[in-house]
């Protein structure tokens, strides 16, 4: 009768135990904390790896600075014609350029390799990751870490510091504290349209260059002002896929723009919620693409 009740109570968890309820709340933290720390191993691999070939590594990341850095040559060669473009000027362009180029700098440094993963379910490839003991997504996020992708947050940061030197902003505290929430709220935006897009390669499977358009085509828009842009576009990148909370909104808060489309003043200090609705949406998505995948041939 002892051994039965034993056998009985190994089945089922004991709602007086005190660290049941414990384990289902933390379960899906300690889920991320397993998936940062694995995220974190795999990156300083790679890190190893590039560093033991140091001249490759600062030539690879001086290449990555000088072709990222044309981009703002072109708009100053630009400017040598024009003394405004939209209404606005060079200084005021280079703020938008800055921190949308650092915004997205960052993201892609951190998980631009979810963009390869098309070519991994194509191959299958994508098995030997399924079934070791770390979340996928951080496998292939951390996968081939590209070190050398500091040159254009480098260039990025080079930008955005000359474009605050020169403008006359009358600062005031939520101004500051804007500047980074813009970075690092508009580098989550661009996170989630990376996992978004790799989401949709378990589906498509030869879909890079469509998840190419959102992520490098969508932070080349933001480094023009949206003056010069229909409002369909405008529209699009505001409430479909919400690049414009990226640089555009806040960094007209800072410069004291008008916002396009007639918008409130407070949509400005929407990033980290736009950030949080994106990678709500882009986990969803990535979840459901995962269930959906049944290896190489099916």
């Amino acid at each position: 009768m002892a051994e039965a009740e034993v056998e009985a109570g190994a089945g089922r968890r004991d709602v007086a135990d005190p660290g049941a309820w414990r384990e289902d709340a933390f379960a899906g933290r300690s889920r991320l904390l397993e998936g940062v720390r694995a995220y974190g191993l795999i990156v300083a691999m790679w890190m190893r790896s590039t560093m033991a070939y140091r001249a490759s590594f600062v030539m690879t990341t001086v290449g990555n600075f000088v072709a990222t850095a044309f981009d703002f040559v072109t708009i100053m060669l630009m400017f040598t014609h024009v003394d405004a473009l939209g209404g606005y000027t060079l200084h005021e362009i280079a703020l938008l350029y800055g921190a949308s180029a650092t915004a997205f700098g960052l993201s892609d440094l951190l998980l631009g390799s979810v963009e390869r993963l098309g070519r991994r379910v194509r191959d299958g490839t994508l098995d030997t990751l399924l079934v070791r003991p770390v979340p996928v997504l951080a496998q292939v996020a951390a996968d081939r870490f590209a070190l050398r992708r500091l040159g254009r947050i480098t260039q990025g940061l080079l930008v955005l510091g000359y474009a605050l030197v020169t403008l006359d902003i009358a600062w005031t505290p939520l101004k500051v504290v804007m500047l980074p929430l813009m970075v690092l709220s508009g580098a989550a935006v661009f996170g989630a349209v990376f996992v978004a897009g790799a989401a949709f390669q378990f589906f498509a499977q030869d879909a890079s260059e469509v998840q190419n358009a959102f992520t490098y085509g969508g932070t080349t828009v933001l480094q023009y002002p949206p003056s010069i842009f229909a409002k369909e576009l405008v529209r699009g990148v505001t409430f479909v896929v919400p690049l414009a909370f990226v640089s555009w909104l806040p960094a007209l808060y800072v410069l004291g723009r008008d916002y396009p489309l007639g918008l409130p003043g407070w949509v400005a200090f929407l990033p980290p919620v736009v950030a949080a609705l994106c990678w709500a949406l882009a986990s969803l998505a990535w979840r459901t693409g995962l269930r959906a995948y049944r290896s190489t041939g099916s």
